[in-house]
């Protein structure tokens, strides 16, 4: 959807407001096509997907991701007025919450149901308790 949104945003843009933007650097290697990449400018890596098979330490990474995507959300919204980007800005914001929201019931399932005293120390999944 935010590409989408970038798309729509800079399809009929000039030469000249390509570069009074600051957004030539981009459009010299990309033209207008969407090229995933962080504010920052270090382009999308499937490293940053972050999974350890530790249930619990991957839920909380998930959790992580939602809150850094609401955030990155919230300062889209402090910055754009346009209500035709606001307003799916808003909802992408919102599935963030709901998806922090259900990681978070996942992950009270997954510590209830383990050895209370040891989930820190020891995950079944993986770990073998010696013979």
């Amino acid at each position: 959807m935010v590409a989408t949104i970038v798309r729509q945003l800079t399809k009929d843009l000039t030469p000249e407001e390509i570069k009074a933007s600051g957004f030539d650097k981009y459009y010299i290697d990309h033209t207008l096509a969407i090229w995933p990449q962080a504010a920052s400018g270090e382009p999308f890596s499937a490293s940053q997907f972050q999974s350890t098979g530790d249930t619990i330490t991957d839920l909380y990474e998930d959790m992580a991701a939602e809150q850094k995507a609401r955030l990155t959300y919230d300062n889209i919204l402090r910055i754009v007025k346009d209500p035709e980007v606001a307003d799916p800005i808003r909802f992408l914001r919102q599935r963030e919450i709901v998806h922090f929201q259900r990681f978070g019931e996942a992950l009270r399932k997954v510590q209830d149901e383990r050895d209370s005293k040891n989930f820190y120390a020891f995950n079944p999944q993986i770990d073998r308790k010696p013979c």
